[in-house]
C-alpha cells in the first residue's frame, strides 16, 4: 500500500508497499512520471513488510524503495518506531506533530498483535479549508475508533473524510500462505482462536456513522470483499473503494 498525498503546500508519500519486491509502486510511479525527489517527505505508517518495502526490508528493519523512483538522498523519512532507511534522513515520531506539506501525524498508536508483538502505527491528518479534516490510515491496526479519538483530541474541526485500510478480513484474506489465510490470523488484535466477527464490523460501521464523515475511501488492502460490501451499503457517507493507480481529489 502506498499513497501520494498532494496539497497546496507540497506533497508527501505515505508508505511504500512491498517496495522493490513487487512491481506495483515502480509501475504506477512510472505512469505518473513520479520520482522521490518530487515529494517533501516520506512517512511510514508502521513497520510491516507491506508498508516499508518488503519481507527483506522488514527482516532488516530497513525502509526500502524501488531504485526506479530513487532520489532519496537527505529526504525526511518519518517513522513510528526505530528503523533504518538508506539515503533518507530518518526521524522517529514520538507524538502528534506536523510532518510536511501541511500533513500531520497522530503520533504512534500502539496495539498488541498476535506473533507481531506491540505494533506502533501512525495515521496522517490534513485540514481542508472550509470543510474539515481528512484522516488516512495505513492498516488501521489500532482500530479506526482509536485513531478518530486521537484526531478529536488534536482538533475540534469536523472529520470531513476518512481513507485507507480498516483491517476487516472477516471471511477471507488478501495475503495467503500455503494453507493459511494470513490476515484472518495475524494483525487483528485478537488471538487466532478468536476471529473478527460480524458484530465487530457492525460496531465499527455504527461508530463511523456517528463520526459522520462526508466521504470514506476504503482500501481493500486488508479488508475482505464481504466487509467492503457491508461498508458500501451501510455507511451513511459517500463511500469509494480505492483502486491502484487511481487519483482522487477532495
Amino acid at each position: 500500500m502506498s499513497y501520494l498525498i498532494k496539497t497546496d503546500l507540497g506533497s508527501l508519500l505515505f508508505d511504500v508497499g512491498f517496495g522493490p519486491e513487487n512491481p506495483a509502486l515502480a509501475h504506477n510511479a512510472k505512469k505518473l512520471g513520479f520520482k522521490m525527489d518530487q515529494v517533501d517527505a516520506l512517512a511510514i505508517s508502521h513497520l510491516h513488510c507491506d508498508h516499508m518495502g518488503g519481507f527483506k526490508a522488514a527482516r532488516e528493519n530497513k525502509v526500502t524503495v524501488p531504485q526506479e523512483i530513487g532520489g532519496t538522498e537527505g529526504l525526511p523519512c518519518f517513522l513510528p518506531a526505530e528503523a533504518n532507511a538508506a539515503g533518507f534522513k530518518t526521524e522517529v515520531i514520538e507524538g502528534p506533530r506536523m510532518l510536511a506539506a501541511g500533513v500531520a501525524s497522530t503520533g504512534p498508536l500502539t496495539r498488541s498483535l498476535f506473533l507481531m508483538g506491540w505494533t506502533e502505527e501512525q495515521a496522517i491528518v490534513a485540514r481542508l479549508k472550509d470543510k474539515g479534516l481528512v484522516v488516512f490510515t495505513g492498516c488501521g491496526h489500532p482500530t479506526i475508533e482509536v485513531i478518530v479519538q486521537m484526531v478529536k483530541r488534536l482538533s475540534d474541526e469536523p472529520i470531513y473524510a476518512i481513507g485507507g485500510s480498516l483491517h476487516f478480513p472477516i471471511t477471507d484474506s488478501r495475503l495467503r500462505k500455503p494453507g493459511l489465510k494470513v490476515q484472518m490470523i495475524w494483525g487483528t488484535g485478537k488471538p487466532p482462536w478468536k476471529r473478527l466477527t460480524d458484530e465487530d464490523l457492525t460496531r465499527t460501521i455504527g461508530n463511523l456513522n456517528a463520526v459522520s464523515p462526508k466521504h470514506v475511501f476504503l482500501s481493500a488492502h486488508d479488508t475482505c470483499d464481504y466487509a467492503i460490501d457491508r461498508f458500501e451499503n451501510e455507511l451513511n457517507s459517500s463511500t469509494t473503494v480505492l483502486r491502484a493507480g487511481a487519483t482522487y481529489q477532495l
